[in-house]
């Protein structure tokens, strides 16, 4: 009897979208809540905003631009500062000066795959921007994260001064833009099932075990 492939769950995200964050932090709840089940994570690029250039640009302009003003800015994200304080989360919002263009960061992600590194990676990003307020438009920031991540971060640095991946990563949000995600994060479990935005842990755990019992129930049928 062969042994069933993990669940996989397909994440796609962007560095700079808070929501992606709090979305991480409920899908490890999830996990956790769901031990018996073997579940594979992956993850994938989006891009919120596309035309930011290279070098990113002022927080503040890019959300008063986004919003149409700061007061609207502020209403927003004060919900989404109590959002992740529920998870644990702390975000110093007034500690970012720059919205990056984060396409560099997605091919750290797609690299760091190779070394099963990509939660780690994830991870440090996330919080080297929402929490320390970091420039990741820099290239030795990314090149940090990935010493820390446990990857090869003197090929990293090599990589990065190339176009190595990029329009393999612009492939893949284009791709994701296609199949018709609009926002995220969203959720794709075992290939099936879609869960769009940061949905509560227990939401994710209850489609997990769907995922699981429905995987089951074919597998069962075929067998018969």
């Amino acid at each position: 009897m062969t042994t069933p492939s993990p669940i996989t769950v397909d994440v796609v995200s962007d560095v700079m979208c808070p929501w992606c964050f709090i979305g991480k932090r409920r899908l490890e709840a999830a996990l956790k809540s769901v031990p018996q089940l073997d579940v594979a994570v992956r993850w994938h690029p989006f891009q919120l905003d596309a035309t930011l250039p290279k070098t990113g640009k002022d927080r503040k302009k890019y959300l008063s631009d986004k919003f149409g003003g700061m007061d609207q800015a502020d209403t927003i994200y004060s919900r989404i500062k109590a959002a992740g304080q529920e998870e644990g989360i702390d975000f110093a919002f007034d500690d970012i000066k720059l919205s990056p263009n984060t396409l560099d960061c997605h091919r750290l992600i797609l690299w760091s795959r190779a070394d099963d590194l990509q939660d780690e990676v994830v991870e440090r990003l996330f919080k080297a921007f929402f929490l320390d307020g970091e420039d990741l438009t820099k290239s030795e920031t990314l090149v940090r994260i990935s010493d820390e991540a446990g990857m090869q971060s003197d090929l990293v640095e090599q990589l990065l001064e190339t176009e190595t991946d990029l329009d393999k990563t612009e492939a893949q949000i284009e791709r994701a833009q296609q199949s018709g995600i609009t926002g995220v994060p969203c959720f794709i479990i075992d290939g099936r099932f879609v869960l769009a935005g940061a949905e509560k842990a227990e939401t994710i755990a209850a489609a997990l075990q769907h995922a699981d019992e429905t995987r089951t129930d074919s597998e069962a049928e075929q067998q018969g």
